[in-house]
C-alpha cells in the first residue's frame, strides 16, 4: 500500500477551517498521522498569514479516489471548486507524494512539483516522514529540507 502525504493550508479562518479538514482526513483516512501546524506568509500573492500541515496515511485507495476525497474535504470548509489559485482560501488539499508514483497529466503531477521549492511543503513533511525519500530528487524529505534555504522562507510553529 502506499504511503502518501498531503499538504492543508488556509488563510480564511485558519485554526477552524484545518482543525475541520483534521477532522475530515481522520474519518476519510484511519490511521492518518499529522505534522506540527505552523505559520507562514502568504506565497504567490498578498494576503493573511496561512496555517499549515502536511497528513501522512497509507491506503488502498487510488489515487483518483484519494483527489476525490480531498475535493470534498475542501468543499465541506468552504472552497468552491472554481476558487482562484493564487488567491485567499479556507481551505487548499495538494497530494504531495503518493508512494513513489512519478505522474506529469495535465491534471496531476507527483511528486508535487512545487514541495521542493515551499517551505510550508517541505518541511512539515521533513518533520513527518525524515526518512522518506523524493522519488525523483534522489535524497530523503530530511536531507533536502536540510539542504533548503529556511531562513529566506521562515515557518512559525504554531502551539500544539
Amino acid at each position: 500500500m502506499p504511503e502518501v502525504y498531503v499538504a492543508a493550508g488556509s488563510n480564511i479562518e485558519p485554526r477552524a477551517n484545518l482543525a475541520r479538514a483534521v477532522d475530515e482526513l481522520r474519518r476519510a483516512f484511519p490511521g492518518v498521522r499529522f505534522s506540527p501546524w505552523y505559520e507562514n506568509h502568504a506565497a504567490g500573492f498578498s494576503g493573511d498569514d496561512f496555517v499549515n500541515l502536511v497528513a501522512g496515511f497509507t491506503t488502498e485507495a487510488s489515487l483518483a479516489e484519494i483527489l476525490r476525497q480531498l475535493h470534498a474535504i475542501e468543499t465541506l470548509c468552504g472552497r468552491p471548486r472554481d476558487a482562484a489559485r493564487w488567491a485567499p482560501r479556507s481551505m487548499d488539499l495538494d497530494v504531495l507524494l503518493y508512494g513513489d508514483l512519478v505522474c506529469d497529466e495535465a491534471s496531476v503531477k507527483l511528486p508535487r512539483p512545487d514541495l521542493l521549492k515551499r517551505a510550508y511543503m517541505l518541511g512539515p513533511l521533513a518533520v513527518l516522514a525524515p526518512q522518506v525519500m523524493h522519488p525523483t530528487a534522489g535524497a530523503t524529505i530530511g536531507e533536502l529540507w536540510r539542504r533548503f534555504d529556511q531562513a529566506a522562507h521562515p515557518l512559525r510553529p504554531l502551539p500544539a
